[in-house]
């Protein structure tokens, strides 16, 4: 199998994530998407993170109508600080014939050399590189490599910052964000602070 693999906070997750996987998915013609919640990611430590459960239920919620879709608990289980190179190394572990194809945004590509063993991650899967229509990505000092693909997925101006904000102001995320997720945000208020609570419960 071709799987596609997709990481992030996911905080919340929201409807351009599922827009631009299944892009990507028809794209390469992969057999399914697997989205993987980070618990702790290397890259966003200094700001508030909604504890992981909850971004795990999100995701669910988000991703149930597509049978293509699902969702991978292994970081979140795990705890600790997220690397992907171990990610997927476990995904490799039970089907080492399968494909990988690490899906992964323009802007976060920019830092991939700085990812701990970019070059293992490489030797694991293809690293799918989303770009937005009308942006050049300078492929840095991967440029020529063939393991790294660029697919051009639709521009969305959606993010998680943007209604993470939106919810703390009151405004409507109807349109924005799965109507499930929608739900669930509202029965755990989350996101009505200035802050999410912490891992250990913390207002």
């Amino acid at each position: 199998m071709n799987i596609g693999v997709f990481g992030g906070t996911f905080d919340p997750p929201h409807n351009a994530h599922l827009v631009v996987a299944e892009h990507v998915r028809e794209a390469l013609c992969l057999d399914r998407i697997l989205f993987v919640p980070s618990a702790t990611p290397p890259h966003k430590r200094g700001r508030p993170i909604t504890p992981s459960l909850h971004r795990l239920n999100m995701l669910r919620l988000a991703v149930e109508r597509n049978p293509l879709f699902d969702v991978l608990p292994y970081e979140v289980e795990k705890g600790g600080v997220s690397f992907t190179v171990d990610t997927l190394a476990e995904l490799k572990r039970p089907a080492p014939g399968d494909g990988l194809f690490l899906l992964i945004g323009m802007d976060n590509y920019r830092d991939f050399d700085t990812w701990r063993e970019p070059e293992r991650i490489l030797s694991m899967a293809t690293v799918v590189v989303m770009t937005r229509p009308g942006f050049v990505l300078d492929m840095g000092a991967f440029a020529g490599d063939k393991r790294i693909i660029r697919v051009e997925v639709p521009a969305m101006d959606v993010s998680s910052t943007g209604i993470r904000e939106r919810l703390r102001d009151g405004a409507s995320v109807q349109s924005l964000i799965p109507e499930r997720v929608a739900e669930y945000i509202g029965e755990h208020d989350l996101y009505r602070s200035d802050r999410s609570p912490d891992e250990e419960g913390a207002s």
